[in-house]
């Protein structure tokens, strides 16, 4: 993905079914925990450089002692900082003097370590960047079990709804953001869990329990799946909610399509969970197959007593999970996104080698580095083609006669070339506003790397996905053109996306989207502008309808182009005037996308395809599908949602 967007965040959770002096006997360090929830976080980092954040659970504290604590920073290097901080009370202590230490005493030293924690990651889409919007999102009570501190992977659609409903309940929140709507419902119903089993259990009923014995049966008896059954009752998005109870209980709930990602483990050391597998596996050194999926619509439940169980929450909706996942969010060290990615990378060559005319005089590359999986596997494919070819040529020469060494090598010599074309060295911001000097700075975040290319050579790179074309515009497509290749075919191991994102992914603005902006030029080259107005007229007779009864009007202006049509005309949109007027530099650009065909091929069971084909998973996808179009009609820019 050549263009910078915000996009899902990481979560992970630990819980330690063990006594902290355990992992001191049998690890040599009773932070154990505390080092395996930094490896998970460490592992997801590419999920969220924009701030970080934990949460701890402490058993058997004192009254008048702190049992739940937070730190979060949206500093840079988060990661490091939050655990240096949680840790610097315990570097004066050698191993052995922690390790003797009494637990109750460690925990007053290190007010983060605890037998409960989340973690979380954030790649800010909507509301800023400090320290205020990192999660874990805390709920303080005086009653432990009152506690909540939650952390999300998660965008809801309906959030002003769900805010006006709480409003309804009575209460008064301050502030709208979906993770403040999230905590303010887990609060409002675990209260009424609350009241409900103090009702039943408390004086005057058969119990006939009160005081110190009530609170702690309360949360005995708290039943988390009743809970997010009503407080996620009416949720639309995408999300996965990890959360813990201040005296010990912790869950972690997934959408019923399962649209975001998350995995758990379990042995007998601990439970742990995270938006990506790999990460499980490389923290805990376990075999992938050993973490497993938690289903959509599911929460995993663990009880202050160690006791688990995964409970179904939400009514089943069909599984859509998010195919962006697989093909740049997640990292490629997963064995199945790795099968994929290579999947994608194949199903690309025979499109390439068709616009190229052959293998000869051209040479492959990819860009930016989250590409180089499917990179490779369009080499493997390139491969298999070459062979074919040179079989196909050797059998023509044998039918003619006897072989010499000289006429099987001009036979066999056609092999795909390869290079490291560009370096990213690092990660410019766009701390300037002026317009000029920003895309001088755009223009140097690649370097290219000279004399791979010999006269007549194109080139060819692969990029994972094409979002707004920005930095192919001002930065890859200039690099590439001072090699001076005879044309440039750029690659997308993704089809060309179309649609708003609403779910985790911060794409919600239409205009934005080079595609759309292609299909757009392409109505007004054959005169069919007209339709761009019955759109917004469509979109306007159903902007009040329940989502439920709206419909995906957008999908008319693509429907006149072929693939083809628009990859032709991304590419013209793609070519900045100083390839000419500075390099001089007039060769043909194209764009190759992957098909929607080829891209279930590769991931069958990963059909959450929405910003590809505008078939969201939930009513209210169309909902910001229709206040996108008639946004960008309005010109007004922001979130559509």
């Amino acid at each position: 993905m050549s263009d910078s967007i915000g996009h899902e965040c990481g979560v992970a959770l630990l819980r330690l079914l063990k006594p902290l002096e355990w992992y001191a006997e049998h690890h040599g360090d009773p932070l154990w925990g505390l080092r395996r929830l930094y490896l998970l976080m460490e592992k997801q980092h590419n999920r969220g450089q924009d701030g970080a954040g934990l949460a701890t659970v402490r058993f058997d504290m004192p009254p008048g002692e702190a049992f739940i604590d937070r730190a979060r920073t949206a500093k840079r290097n988060p990661i490091e900082r939050l655990f240096d901080d949680a840790t610097s009370p315990a570097r004066s202590l050698s191993p052995e003097a922690m390790a003797a230490m009494p637990p109750l005493a460690l925990k007053r030293r290190l007010p983060l370590l605890g037998e409960v924690s989340i973690g979380h990651l954030r790649y800010g889409t909507h509301g800023g960047r400090s320290t205020s919007t990192c999660h874990p999102f805390l709920r303080r009570h005086n009653v432990a079990s009152r506690n909540v501190a939650i952390a999300g992977n998660f965008n809801l659609t309906n959030a002003p709804q769900l805010f006006a409903q709480l409003v309804e309940y009575g209460l008064n929140p301050v502030g709208d953001s979906d993770t403040l709507v999230v905590l303010e419902k887990l609060s409002y119903f675990l209260d009424r869990e609350h009241d409900h089993l103090a009702s039943a259990m408390g004086p005057g009923s058969f119990r006939g329990l009160e005081g110190r014995e009530l609170a702690e049966q309360v949360g005995r008896e708290i039943d988390l799946a009743r809970v997010l059954r009503k407080a996620c009752a009416r949720f639309d998005g995408g999300y996965v909610l990890a959360g813990m109870l201040g005296h010990g209980d912790a869950f972690v709930a997934r959408d019923p399509a399962g649209i975001r990602p998350a995995f758990m483990l379990r042995t007998e050391e601990a439970v742990a969970v995270a938006s990506e597998r790999a990460a499980l596996v490389t923290a805990f050194g376990v075999m992938p197959e050993d973490v497993e999926p938690i289903p959509p619509g599911h929460a995993l439940l663990i009880k202050r007593d160690g006791n688990l169980s995964v409970e179904a929450f939400a009514d089943p909706l069909p599984v859509r999970q998010c195919t962006f996942e697989r093909i740049y969010f997640s990292r490629g060290n997963d064995p199945d996104i790795h099968r994929e990615r290579m999947a994608l990378g194949r199903s690309l060559a025979q499109p390439v080698v068709d616009r190229l005319g052959g293998l000869d005089h051209a040479v492959f590359g990819f860009i930016p580095n989250t590409a180089e999986v499917a990179y490779l596997g369009l080499m493997e494919e390139l491969d298999r083609i070459a062979t074919d070819l040179a079989a196909s040529r050797l059998a023509a020469l044998a039918a003619q006669g006897p072989l010499d060494a000289q006429s099987i090598r001009a036979a066999i010599d056609h092999r795909a070339r390869t290079a490291k074309i560009a370096h990213k060295d690092q990660r410019l911001r766009t701390f300037i506003t002026h317009d000029a000097a920003r895309r001088d700075l755009v223009g140097h975040i690649y370097d290219v790397t000279h004399g791979i290319l010999e006269p007549g050579d194109a080139l060819v790179v692969v990029d994972d996905s094409i979002v707004r074309g920005t930095t192919l515009r001002e930065s890859i497509v200039t690099m590439l053109a001072r090699l001076q290749p005879s044309r440039i075919v750029v690659a997308s191991s993704c089809p060309p996306i179309m649609y708003p994102d609403c779910y985790g992914i911060d794409m919600s603005q239409l205009g934005r989207f080079i595609a759309f902006e292609a299909a757009v030029a392409l109505l007004g080259d054959r005169g069919l502008e007209e339709l761009l107005s019955e759109v917004e007229a469509r979109c306007r007779e159903q902007e009040h309808l329940p989502p439920e009864r709206m419909a995906n009007h957008v999908a008319r202006i693509y429907e006149p182009f072929t693939l083809e049509e628009i990859a032709a005309k991304v590419a013209d949109l793609i070519r900045s005037p100083r390839l000419a007027t500075e390099l001089g530099w007039t060769g043909p650009i194209d764009v190759v996308y992957q098909s929607i065909e080829g891209l279930r091929a590769a991931m069958p069971e990963f059909r959450g395809d929405w910003y590809f084909t505008g078939d969201y998973p939930t009513p209210g996808g169309y909902r910001v599908l229709n206040t996108a179009y008639l946004n960008w009609r309005k010109r007004v820019e922001g979130r559509s949602y």
